[in-house]
């Protein structure tokens, strides 16, 4: 037996359903997993099949099983083997409570990744990366160097074969040709409650504001700087009493944890692009 997961949109019509989980049934899958959305505004349907097939129905046979299906509705669909260790490219700058939190995570088992790279415009995280047996890829960059900077980034991407990059509070901008490039495989996470304050000392300008909720987001990047859709939030309550200090310290930990928990959707195929937003499956 192999495990899959299917996903696929398509424009809302009868039958989607029935189509698909008709010729799985052919083939003695069984579903484990179902998830569906139509978005009403758009008009598209989403949906995330979780299914086991018997070893006789091995990818390339589950694929031409649903081409019909596929072809009548116009699908666009992706087809993955759920057991699959997906490998992962990880940048950071100086900050590395996120980088900490993914790699312990990861060596617990919550989160099902391998870790190909470690890439930083600083040295402050070879250590870790050494402990942790993890290439690791000093990188600076400068305004004048940051398209060969980034050509050797991608290169990395390509060389160890990632199928995602984690900017663990890693504190440069992607140009747009590299945003472009990788649109869907690059994750970031916000230090703040988008589109709240932006910029620079985040925590210390909420402080400043005397706001009462803080918080995280976590992204796909785009061309448009901190506009991706967004796949994961969180919020935390403070008060009048907390230091900005304070502030950083509980901000960390959001954000620590909605990167995670954003990766951990995406690993698990659970993320749809629906335009400037994002379907989660939880």
């Amino acid at each position: 037996m192999a495990d899959f997961i299917l996903t696929l949109s398509c424009a809302d019509r009868p039958g989607i359903v029935a189509a698909v989980t008709t010729e799985l049934a052919s083939l003695d899958a069984n579903i484990a997993e179902s998830n569906q959305f139509w978005d009403r505004e758009t008009g598209r349907f989403f949906m995330r099949l979780a299914f086991t097939a018997p070893q006789t129905a091995d990818r390339d046979t589950i694929e031409r099983s649903l081409k019909p299906a596929i072809e009548r509705f116009s699908m666009k669909t992706s087809l993955v083997e759920a057991g699959r260790r997906k490998r992962i490219v990880i940048m950071v700058s100086k900050f590395d409570h996120a980088l900490l939190h993914l790699l312990y995570q990861i060596r617990v088992g919550w989160l099902d990744a391998e870790v190909a790279a470690i890439v930083s415009n600083h040295d402050a995280s070879r250590k870790t990366a050494d402990y942790e047996g993890i290439p690791y890829h000093h990188l600076p960059v400068t305004r004048e160097t940051k398209s060969e900077q980034e050509r050797q980034i991608l290169e990395i991407v390509k060389s160890t074969g990632a199928e995602l990059v984690v900017l663990a509070r890693y504190m440069q901008v992607l140009s747009d040709q590299l945003s472009t490039r990788l649109f869907g495989q690059v994750i970031n996470i916000h230090h703040s409650f988008l589109p709240s304050f932006k910029g620079a000392k985040p925590y210390h300008q909420a402080h400043e504001r005397g706001v009462k909720i803080i918080g995280a987001t976590a992204h796909y990047v785009t061309p448009d700087l901190d506009e991706g859709p967004i796949i994961e939030q969180e919020t935390e309550r403070v008060t009048h009493a907390m230091s900005p200090e304070d502030l950083v310290a509980a901000g960390r930990d959001i954000e620590s944890r909605v990167l995670a928990r954003a990766v951990k959707l995406h690993l698990e195929n659970r993320v749809m692009l629906n335009g400037r937003k994002t379907v989660v499956f939880g």
